[in-house]
C-alpha cells in the first residue's frame, strides 16, 4: 500500500526536466543562506519544477482507427481551419481541435494515432497566449504530418504559448509512431492542434479535460455526429 501511495506522489520526469530542477534546487539553498522564508518559496517552485516535467505512463486504447490526446489540457478550439502551409497537406479546410496546456499540465507530447512521419517543419514566430485562435499562424510552431496505413494524413502542430521558450521535437521525419508514443514536449505553457482527416468529426466539447495518450478525440470509422456538451 506505502507502494502505491508513493507512486501517485513520485512521477517519471522527462530528461529535458533534471536541469532544470537542479537549477530551481541549487538557487533554492542559496534563498536559505539569504532569508529562510525565501528558501521556502524556492521549495515550493522547486517542486512545481519537478512535477511540470513530469512523465507518467498512460493507457492508450488499442482499437483501430481511435485518435487520442496529444497532450494533457482542456479544448480551447475546434474550428475549421486549413493545415500549415509547409507539410504541404492541401488548402482544404479540415476540424482544428486544440488542446491548450497551462503550467500545471504534463507537457509531454503524444502522437494521436500511429503512423509514419513524412513532414516535419519548424518556424519561428511570436508568443501570444496560446488560447487564442490568432497564436495557430503567428506563434512559433513546429509542425508534423503523420501518414496512417489507409494513406491519409493528419496535422499535429506544438504551438509555442506567452511564457513557453522552447518547443522540443524528439522525433524525425520517415519515424514510425505507434499511438500515443512520446515525440516532445514543450515548456512552459504551450498548445498542442490536431487536424482531423476530411470528415471525420471530433468526439470532444470545448472546455473538455484532456489527458494526454488516453482521452480519444475521434474515431476514424465512426459515422456519429459531433458531440456537444454543456457544464454543469
Amino acid at each position: 500500500m506505502a507502494a502505491d501511495m508513493l507512486s501517485t506522489v513520485v512521477k517519471p520526469i522527462h530528461k529535458e526536466g533534471y536541469k532544470f530542477i537542479g537549477i530551481f534546487a541549487a538557487v533554492t539553498l542559496l534563498l536559505f543562506v539569504i532569508w529562510q522564508p525565501l528558501g521556502w518559496i524556492g521549495v515550493v517552485l522547486t517542486v512545481w519544477c519537478y512535477y511540470f516535467f513530469r512523465d507518467p505512463e498512460r493507457q492508450t486504447p488499442i482499437r483501430d482507427g481511435l485518435l487520442v490526446s496529444p497532450a494533457d489540457g482542456v479544448i480551447s478550439l475546434i474550428e475549421p481551419a486549413i493545415p500549415p502551409a509547409e507539410l504541404n497537406m492541401g488548402s482544404a479546410a479540415l476540424t482544428r481541435v486544440s488542446v491548450f496546456m497551462n503550467v500545471f499540465n504534463c507537457h509531454v507530447n503524444r502522437a494521436p494515432i500511429g503512423g509514419k512521419i513524412t513532414n516535419i517543419s519548424y518556424r519561428a514566430g511570436k508568443f501570444f497566449n496560446a488560447s487564442l485562435d490568432k497564436a495557430s499562424e503567428q506563434n512559433e510552431r513546429n509542425s508534423l504530418a503523420i501518414e496512417m496505413e489507409d494513406g491519409r494524413k493528419i496535422a499535429v502542430v506544438q504551438i509555442a504559448g506567452l511564457v513557453a521558450r522552447r518547443i522540443l521535437c524528439e522525433v524525425k521525419e520517415g519515424d514510425v509512431l505507434a499511438t500515443g508514443a512520446r515525440f516532445g514536449m514543450i515548456r512552459f505553457g504551450s498548445r498542442v492542434d490536431v487536424y482531423l482527416p476530411e470528415g471525420v468529426e471530433p468526439m470532444v466539447a470545448l472546455g473538455q479535460t484532456m489527458i494526454s495518450a488516453e482521452t480519444v478525440i475521434a474515431d476514424l470509422y465512426a459515422q456519429e455526429p459531433r458531440r456537444l456538451a454543456e457544464a454543469r
